[in-house]
């Protein structure tokens, strides 16, 4: 089947359904809207779902080169007790890692890989999208209005796919009256620090609870001092005060907004208000989301990543899920010959899947733990066994895996070489 795909957007999700598109033989034509891709963000986390994925790309190995293979994942209290710990990625058996990395890192090395495989001139930055319609019965025709001024200019294809964040243009062209995303009252800042290793030097960890939680990783090697990139989230309840203007996850934060509240937070194996103290700049974010949609397609249009499913992140699911749907749309495409029924086998696919951890997140996923912990211990414990039930902890543990679509099935492995 001869196809010609127009994406719009090219962040993660973007990027790698280019590549995963590629891969199988389509023709891709990327736009994006910034002038420039830059290296910008803070660290991310790939689940095992993903990672295998990104294996098939050929790109694994480069990407986990650039970042931490996260051995383990720690819960804590407020007062630095452990809750629960789980193994993660190949020391939990998955026969790929879970990948910590810079976020801007994994997008240079997809842009890297789009741009040597597709040809510089599939994509096109700096070049908004404007509108869209039906071209006949088998096309579709998009019109993108350059930055820097310029005329409007028309491009068609055989498919759009709206992969343009949370602010899709394309998602609003089909609901324009859905309104700004949810905020459920939560603010993030977030920063990186060099910083001495922790725990296992390859451990990921949330303290707290809902109302004042941390959370803190590597995402890059010690260098010669001893010390390594560490990405760190500090979060706290503003449900009292205004809705936040629109979100930006460039936009500068300061210290003196939530330092204070970790001030004392100096536990046995990491000085929480050090590691904030040593970076450079911090970075402010609402947590929102957007409510599940009914339907992804319209004709020979559909979303893809956060224009699609938007969710909070928690269980790090954002850039994971974004990988998924990309390769499950070049997986449609490829093994269907009509475009339409690829779009409705892929959205068949994916869309409960998403809008299921969308729910979940709501309820705050696994991270539960965090404030069960807090309502039935609040001054801490002796034991951990005094404050869950035996199976309790383990049991969320292995729900939310479920549900994000990277629980192991007893004796069955994960695909991981390419098709």
């Amino acid at each position: 089947m001869s196809l010609r795909v127009l994406i719009a957007g090219a962040g993660i999700g973007g990027l790698t359904t280019g590549l995963a598109l590629h891969r199988r033989g389509i023709e891709v034509a990327l736009f994006e809207s910034a002038a420039e891709i830059r290296p910008l963000g803070v660290g991310i986390n790939l689940l095992p779902h993903a990672t295998a994925e990104l294996e098939a790309l050929g790109l694994l190995d480069e990407i986990a080169a650039q970042g931490v293979r996260t051995a383990e994942l720690c819960y804590f209290n407020r007062h630095g007790q452990l809750i629960w710990r789980e193994p993660r990625g190949v020391d939990a058996g998955y026969p790929v890692p879970q990948i910590s990395v810079h976020r801007g890192l994994l997008q240079q090395t997809l842009l890297r890989a789009a741009t040597a495989r597709l040809g510089s001139g599939a994509l096109r930055t700096g070049c908004a999208l404007e509108s869209f319609e039906a071209c006949g019965a088998a096309r579709v025709r998009a019109r993108f209005r350059p930055r820097e001024g310029g005329a409007v200019f028309e491009v068609e294809g055989d498919l759009l796919v709206g992969a343009d964040g949370i602010h899709s243009a394309v998602r609003r062209f089909f609901h324009p009256d859905e309104g700004p995303p949810r905020w459920n009252g939560q603010i993030l800042w977030r920063a990186t620090s060099r910083f001495a290793p922790f725990l296992g030097g390859r451990s990921m960890f949330m303290a707290g609870s809902r109302r004042r939680k941390f959370v803190a990783y590597p995402i890059g090697a010690p260098d010669a001092s001893g010390r390594c990139v560490v990405n760190w989230i500090a979060e706290l309840d503003r449900s009292a005060a205004a809705p936040p203007s629109r979100e930006d996850w460039n936009r500068r934060g300061r210290f003196e907004d939530f330092a204070p509240e970790f001030a004392g937070w100096r536990f046995p194996w990491l000085d929480v208000p050090s590691l904030i103290a040593a970076a450079d700049e911090v970075f402010e974010f609402p947590m929102v989301d957007r409510d599940p949609l009914p339907r992804w397609s319209h004709g020979r249009v559909t979303l893809l990543g956060d224009a699609a499913h938007p969710m909070f992140p928690i269980g790090s699911n954002g850039a994971s899920q974004a990988i998924l749907d990309a390769c499950a749309l070049a997986d449609a495409l490829a093994e269907q010959p009509d475009a339409l029924a690829a779009l409705a086998r892929y959205e068949a696919k994916r869309r409960p899947a998403t809008a299921e951890i969308v729910r979940s997140n709501r309820r705050h996923g696994p991270e539960i733990v965090l404030d069960l912990a807090e309502e039935r211990a609040p001054d801490g414990f002796s034991r951990v066994e005094d404050v869950f039930a035996p199976g309790e902890l383990e049991g969320i543990a292995s729900s939310y895996k479920q549900i994000a679509g990277f629980a192991r099935p007893p004796g069955e492995a994960q695909r991981t070489t390419p098709r």
